[in-house]
């Protein structure tokens, strides 16, 4: 029977059976610089995803005690979906699996071993330095050939700084002790709302966010935009039975019969 377990086996098979021969020690076909199958099979399947601009979400990684495994499934039904890439996304992953491999479970971004991220890791090191270097988490600036200062806002709203010699330092000082700052999460609240803003149905929404229900959607994800009574009004601006005002006859009218 054809089967992937069967496929596997026989090449792992015929390399036992040469190393015998040899009497030298078989190698694993990903020893020799050869790929796996499935990890051949998992690059593959993102490349044409990658080509058709999307990203299937199929699986989920959980960290526990600082060990991340994965779920071969999302927490629900309507977690496996596919997600549509703007173009400069696509681009930006095209230029970052040319530059980095996969990590062994077919990870995109990958710690510097290799191995999957940790969320507890990734926030301090990575996530909460790059708000300060976008300029989204207190400020740092250069004031001399070999100086910088930071700035950041302590947790009761004062503002605290420092000066450091290197440009690294003072970014790591401001994202350990700045409160505040946008999380991680708060992407996904953004990006719903963006939708919904430029008015993509809803349906579609709930479906690439991968929610059961529109309600979660509307009540999780969605914020009132500054310009909503505006908006509403637009709606109507070109309604064909809008009536011009310009033209309204301002002469009263005698009250018809049945009106009398």
């Amino acid at each position: 029977m054809d089967t992937p377990a069967s496929r596997t086996a026989a090449p792992a098979a015929r390399v036992a059976a040469a190393g015998r021969r040899s009497g030298r020690r078989p190698q694993a076909p990903h020893a020799r610089g050869e790929r796996p199958w499935p990890a051949a099979a998992r690059d593959a399947t993102a490349a044409r995803a990658l080509d058709a601009g999307l990203v299937h979400v199929v699986r989920v990684a959980v960290e526990v005690s600082g060990r991340v495994t994965t779920k071969a499934y999302p927490k629900s039904k309507a977690g496996r979906r596919s997600v549509p890439l703007p173009a400069f996304v696509v681009e930006l992953l095209r230029a970052h699996r040319r530059n980095y491999s996969p990590g062994p479970a077919g990870e995109v971004f990958t710690n510097t071993a290799g191995g999957p991220l940790r969320r507890t890791l990734f926030r301090p090191r990575d996530w909460r330095p790059a708000l300060v270097r976008a300029g989204l988490l207190g400020k740092v600036t250069q004031t001399g050939p070999h100086t910088y200062r930071a700035a950041w806002p302590d947790p009761a709203g004062r503002e605290r700084s420092a000066e450091f010699a290197r440009l690294h330092e003072a970014v790591t000082h401001v994202a350990k002790h700045a409160a505040g700052g946008l999380r991680f999460h708060d992407l996904r609240h953004s990006y719903a709302t963006w939708l919904v803003s430029d008015r993509v149905p809803i349906n579609d929404i709930v479906a690439v966010m991968g929610h059961e229900n529109a309600s979660t959607t509307l009540n999780l994800y969605t914020h009132r935009p500054d310009d909503r009574d505006q908006l509403i009004r637009d709606v109507f601006d070109d309604f064909s039975l809008t009536i011009d005002p310009s033209t309204v006859d301002r002469q009263t009218e005698e009250p018809s019969v049945e009106g009398s």
